[in-house]
């Protein structure tokens, strides 16, 4: 087994106020949420009015002329009938309006809003689904800008996951996506490298199926190889799941 990667560095932990998470250095806050799935609970009550909230006090908070009142008003419309993954792509529509036209610039305000990375690879509950409308904005606008939208799921993956967002580049680009990932194989936080099997995954669930990978999967498995004997769990049920 490949030796341990250096540890993750500490953090500041949350404090719970108000039904939030809060960090007191930054004053960023996300919504509260189960460790996992409840009987008869929507997902989509992951992103409703507490996240829209916390989504926009946090962007004002490092953008000041970002207009928090009326991204809740353009959030919270049609926002009902919407499952979590609408709900996602709902609200990155709703950040592209209100947010710099400038997709670096919108970015940059996106990643300055995150919260610090997960210090963990296990029991971080459903509250990280607060950043879906952040990779969903990458995946629905970042393909023209490859290395902004890289970095941008480089830094979303530590506290999420960038796999869904991922899918476009590897269906648009899929050489240059692929050495990228080859070089996050080496990356010593396990999130990142788990994303380099669990992003790649053919039939991805909740995700648009990658049919060249479906059709010949040789391109992907250098990934796979180099992440099967990883020093974390985490990363390596990740590619059991990719090879089952």
């Amino acid at each position: 087994m490949k030796p341990l990667p250096p540890p993750l560095p500490r953090v500041r932990r949350p404090s719970a106020r108000g039904g939030c998470l809060v960090w007191s250095d930054s004053g960023f806050r996300i919504p509260g949420a189960p460790n996992s799935i409840q009987q008869g609970a929507s997902l989509g009550s992951l992103l409703a009015a507490p996240a829209i909230d916390c989504l926009a006090h946090n962007l004002a908070t490092v953008h000041p002329t970002f207009d928090a009142a009326s991204f809740r008003r353009a959030a919270r419309a049609g926002l009902r009938p919407l499952g979590l993954l609408q709900r996602g792509r709902h609200l990155a529509r709703v950040l592209r309006q209100h947010l710099p036209a400038e997709y670096p610039d919108a970015v940059g305000i996106l990643l300055r809003s995150l919260t610090p990375p997960l210090e963990t690879t296990a029991d971080n509950g459903l509250a990280v689904f607060f950043y879906l409308p952040h990779v969903a904005f990458v995946g629905l606008y970042g393909l023209g800008d490859f290395e902004t939208s890289m970095h941008a799921q480089y830094e979303l993956t530590k506290r999420f996951s960038a796999e869904f967002s991922l899918r476009p580049f590897l269906l648009r680009q899929p050489e240059r996506t692929l050495a990228r990932l080859a070089e996050w194989t080496r990356d010593p936080n396990p999130h990142v490298r788990r994303l380099c099997s669990e992003g790649t995954r053919p039939r991805l669930p909740w995700a648009p199926r990658i049919p060249a990978f479906i059709a010949d999967p040789r391109p992907v498995l250098p990934l796979l190889e180099a992440l099967r004997d990883d020093p974390s769990l985490y990363v390596r049920r990740s590619v059991a799941n990719h090879l089952g």
